[in-house]
């Protein structure tokens, strides 16, 4: 399937990891939002349940090993080129985790990786479809933990 100018919507995942009011984002190192703040994620590969993409992306961008995936919530990440024709068209399935191991740190196609509080995550240059999503759960992420499953 075509990341780029795609015949149809492509699907990916977020991975919301909180912890002590702070939430892990990453700043992109791939397009599209090249160097833009967002959560962990990417493309669900042909023939992987939603969860374990959750799971394997936590890994491959985070190194952290996660489980008990929950949903949180569904976003569109979509744009045209100056000719109306869609460059790219992402629906983003978003799913808070649960942290069972590893180390923190920048891996894949990650550029940078910080833990961020709450009341600075608009402050960073973020996606639109990640600024999107913050705005509209900002407060139920803010009473969550990553060992807090109360969602």
């Amino acid at each position: 399937m075509k990341r780029f100018y795609p015949d149809q919507p492509v699907v990916g995942i977020g991975v919301v990891i909180v912890k002590d009011g702070k939430i892990a984002l990453i700043k992109r190192g791939n397009e599209p939002a090249k160097g833009k703040w967002t959560i962990p994620g990417g493309l669900v590969e042909l023939g992987e349940g939603l969860e374990a993409a959750v799971i394997r992306e936590a890994k491959e961008e985070t190194l952290l090993d996660v489980e008990k995936p929950v949903l949180v919530d569904v976003v569109d990440q979509m744009e045209k080129d100056s000719e109306g024709k869609y460059r790219y068209h992402y629906v983003i399935i978003d799913y808070l985790v649960h942290v069972v191991g590893g180390e923190i740190a920048a891996a894949s196609d990650a550029e940078e990786l910080h833990w961020v509080p709450f009341d600075e995550v608009e402050g960073y240059d973020l996606t639109l479809s990640f600024k999107r999503f913050f705005r509209k759960n900002k407060e139920e992420l803010a009473k969550q933990d990553s060992y807090d499953r109360n969602w």
